[in-house]
């Protein structure tokens, strides 16, 4: 048995050429040639070995057979840790009982599990390897190009592999951050047979519900909730990002956008408040941000096709606009934002540095200066987000609609902060603190929201201005009572 550690990226084929040619001029590289594999994954029709969290595939290899199974492991910022099985076989033939005894769950029949075994879903790709020593570490870099298929369809296959064979797990780290520096590479969680899985129809991806808060744990430290918060992150950043490129529904990909710029907000805003946010970090986040300017407008859009019963009730021309409202927001094809910031060598790069980041802190390698308690630390952290907010709100004037819309991005960080700390606190008190700083939240994103049929009707010579008007009027009356409950609610933290 052996424990497989491994960092896996994907990338666009067109980028195989220039990969080949980076790893073969790394220093101390060593090309150990290219070998053809195919795979046959099994399974039982009911998936029992799944619902163990097992994988079990035959693979071969120029007329020599090999069957593995994987057991349960865990993935932590993009690493693979994983067991698994590996025996030697004649011919392409599963026999369950060569594998070790105690690897099954207590009373697993496991002679009615061989006899119920089918193959759902085939992987076939060309595999070249690279020995990259790096200091005290060997790591086996695997490039694979291919396809996973099932029931006759097809899916594209380009991942690289490093795979540490003796010394630290921070190699790996290494040698993918000098990968992303210059290609367009990113984090890959999904692996082959989990693609399959999906392709056979025999499994989907879970549901991400929305984060309300980070559970940080009892007892926790300043240092265990920058390792959780860093972990959730970058976990449900690969989650959101596959999320969106797989969603053929506009609507929904508007949502899952803003979660996923959401999500790289709150590891921007993490690492700023343990002092980790360097020039270099920094221009990264820039960078992602530039790429997901559309998310905005996308969700100015959503908000009225969802809201509609609400928001456009009242609108003479109802009929009318929302189609315009649908095809506007669709027009702006967020799988294909997506697939522009992917090309950004930047996006892979950022991830790949905060997973070092990761480790780093794990191991005790960053200079981090926490002398206080979590509930001291967060306490700050609150505190000064939330004077952040008074200061902006607090001029006793009358507050426009551009006064209103400038506080949305400072609403959404000050979320943020409660997101990373508010696990700490009494739900209840938590709650009646932040009901009026939602209110107003949800008031911003409205008023945009009108802000983006104003200018859609005007392109589109749709006359909808004393309507608006009336309707942004009594939006800023509302949005003036939250505001004032908003400035006299009680922190939670004190």
């Amino acid at each position: 048995m052996a424990a497989e550690i491994e960092l896996k990226l994907f990338f666009p084929k067109s980028a195989r050429e220039a990969l080949i040619s980076l790893l073969n001029s790394l220093p101390h590289s060593e090309s150990k040639g290219v070998k053809h594999l195919s795979n046959s994954y099994f399974d039982t029709p009911d998936l029992q070995l799944r619902q163990w969290d097992m994988g079990l595939r035959i693979r071969g290899c120029d007329g020599h057979y090999e069957q593995t199974i994987k057991t349960a492991g865990s993935v932590e910022g993009g690493v693979h840790s994983r067991p698994e099985y590996n025996i030697d076989i004649d011919q392409p033939k599963v026999d369950l009982s060569r594998f070790p005894s105690k690897i099954w769950p207590l009373g697993a029949d496991i002679d009615k599990v061989q006899r119920r075994l089918t193959s759902l879903f085939d992987t076939d790709f060309s595999r070249m390897i690279w020995h990259i020593y790096l200091q005290d570490s060997l790591v086996e870099v695997a490039l694979d190009i291919g396809t996973v298929c099932a029931n006759g369809v097809s899916e594209p296959i380009c991942e690289i592999e490093f795979e540490l064979l003796a010394g630290q797990t921070q190699a790996l780290l290494i040698l993918g951050e000098q990968v992303t520096k210059q290609i367009p590479a990113r984090l890959g969680r999904a692996s082959k047979a989990q693609r399959g899985y999906c392709l056979a129809a025999m499994a989907s991806p879970p549901p991400l519900e929305p984060l309300d808060v980070i559970a940080l744990g009892d007892n926790a430290t300043p240092k265990q909730a920058l390792l959780t918060v860093l972990s959730i992150g970058l976990e449900r950043w690969q989650l959101l990002e596959a999320l969106v490129l797989e969603s053929s529904e506009s609507v929904e990909q508007s949502e899952l956008a803003y979660r996923l710029r959401a999500c790289i907000r709150l590891l921007r805003s993490t690492l700023m408040q343990f002092g980790l946010l360097d020039e270099s970090l920094l221009q990264a986040f820039s960078r992602l941000e530039q790429h997901l300017a559309p998310v905005d407008l996308s969700l100015g859009y959503r908000t009225l096709l969802t809201q509609r019963a609400t928001l456009l009730t009242t609108l003479p021309q109802v009929e009318a606009v929302e189609p315009l409202i649908t095809e506007a927001l669709a027009a702006l094809d967020l799988p294909s934002m997506m697939q522009t910031m992917l090309a950004d060598n930047a996006y892979g790069h950022l991830q790949l540095k905060l997973v070092n980041l990761l480790f780093a802190c794990r191991e005790g390698l960053l200079p981090l200066n926490l002398s206080s308690e979590l509930v001291q630390f967060a306490n700050h952290q609150l505190e000064d987000s939330w004077r952040q907010m008074c200061t902006m709100m607090s001029a006793e004037r009358t507050w426009n609609c551009d006064d209103l819309l400038s506080l949305g991005k400072a609403l959404e960080e000050s979320h943020l902060v409660g997101i990373a700390y508010g696990d700490l606190y009494r739900v209840k008190l938590r709650s009646l603190f932040c009901a009026p700083w939602n209110d107003l939240a949800q008031g911003v994103r409205t008023l945009y929201a009108y802000q983006c049929l104003a200018k859609l009707a005007t392109a589109k010579g749709i006359a909808l201005q004393p309507w608006l008007d009336s309707q942004q009027q009594s939006l800023l009356v509302a949005m003036e009572h939250s505001r004032r409950s908003a400035l006299k609610a009680t922190p939670f933290w004190r």
